[in-house]
């Protein structure tokens, strides 16, 4: 048996989200980081089919992908198995992650148990948190200093295609979901080291060093 996985975002990569060149600048941006981090383990949050993660990898780093779509998470484990990639995908719904399981909840760990991680990655991951699950910015910013120590995260905002549809059937209800509220939301966790912006797009990477104003 064989299943040819479909899925909602298994093509993310494929579509218009990007330019050719914007892709490229954006994994040289990400690598770069990943250079002068140099962590031994990353999470990377909402990996898709693991392009990033994979990359991480390379940079020699453990790497655990997480995504909620079963496509992505069997198209990367097919890729990695493949080429023996040192990355583990598991599927993760991270506005539910798996609780303490088991006999008297002892077998097996809540997966924020498990980390943390040197890094975490979250790139075209915060808008599904805050605009697609209703999740303020200053939550997510804390799901990602528990998940890991430093931090590159991608912004994306507004004014780009994949957040006007998903605008576009509800009520924007989101005021505080700017470049400026992100920063403020994220600087209670952690130091903005620098922040570029992808080429052809609003969208803007961050590395964000552990440490903050809480």
């Amino acid at each position: 048996m064989r299943w040819e996985p479909e899925g909602e975002w298994r093509d993310y990569y494929r579509e218009s989200s990007y330019t050719e060149r914007g892709f490229a600048a954006k994994e040289e941006i990400v690598e770069g980081f990943l250079r002068h981090l140099q962590p031994r383990t990353v999470w990377d949050l909402g990996g898709n089919v693991g392009v990033f993660s994979h990359l991480a990898a390379r940079c020699g780093a453990h790497v655990v992908s997480l995504d909620s779509d079963p496509a992505c998470v069997q198209l990367n484990y097919r890729e990695v198995a493949k080429e023996e990639i040192d990355v583990l995908p598991l599927w993760v719904d991270l506005c539910n992650p798996s609780p303490d399981l088991g006999w008297a909840n002892e077998e097996r760990e809540a997966l924020l148990a498990r980390g943390p991680a040197d890094a975490v990655m979250g790139l075209a991951l915060v808008h599904h948190l805050a605009i697609g699950n209703n999740v303020p910015l200053d939550r997510v910013a804390k799901l990602f200093a528990h998940c890991g120590g430093d931090v590159i995260a991608e912004f994306v905002p507004k004014s780009d295609p994949q957040v006007q549809r998903m605008l576009a059937s509800r009520e924007d209800i989101f005021p505080n979901y700017t470049r400026e509220g992100f920063v403020a939301a994220f600087s209670r966790y952690f130091t903005v080291q620098e922040s570029k912006v992808i080429p052809d797009s609003d969208r803007v990477l961050y590395l964000l060093r552990e440490g903050g104003d809480r």
